[in-house]
């Protein structure tokens, strides 16, 4: 019994304030989400935007080629015709919890219509809330990057 708490004191608290102090300076290995928030690393594939043309008319022909690539069957869309007749996508949604965030959809548009950004939160409290529609993949799209004009060009020439 004596022996049990004199191992406690002259042992144990010494070995647990040297813990303490070995870790005092370090730098944290946790983060104060949701106030910062981790950088994704650039091949991530998160949330699903559609891209629109300068003058703001969009991309997508609803040809199905990313609807035909999906292998989880997540996308379902409908084509529409304008009043110019050129086609566009009526209805696209994308039901996210059957997306498997492959990027089949992303390789195979040849428009490139589609791309999945860095977003990773998902989170909603109804099924139906991650079914996302084609205004939610319009709407706060991220920045298009600077060399992703001048891919789209060369592309076009070979």
């Amino acid at each position: 019994m004596a022996f049990g708490f004199i191992k406690t004191v002259f042992l144990a608290f010494p070995k647990g304030f040297y813990t303490t102090i070995k870790h005092l300076f370090k730098k944290p290995v946790t983060m104060q989400y949701p106030k910062v928030r981790e950088q994704m690393a650039p091949r991530y594939r998160g949330k699903h935007y559609l891209e629109v043309y300068d003058d703001g008319t969009e991309r997508c022909v609803c040809c199905g080629l990313c609807a035909a690539a999906c292998p989880a069957d997540a996308i379902y869309m409908e084509p529409a015709e304008n009043e110019k007749g050129e086609r566009y996508a009526g209805i696209y949604e994308i039901n996210l919890i059957r997306c498997i965030f492959c990027g089949f959809c992303e390789e195979a548009c040849p428009e490139e219509a589609i791309f999945l950004g860095h977003d990773y939160e998902f989170s909603a409290d109804k099924r139906d809330s991650f079914i996302y529609t084609k205004d939610q993949m319009l709407a706060n799209r991220p920045k298009e990057k600077p060399f992703k004009r001048i891919i789209r060009k060369v592309r076009r020439i070979f």
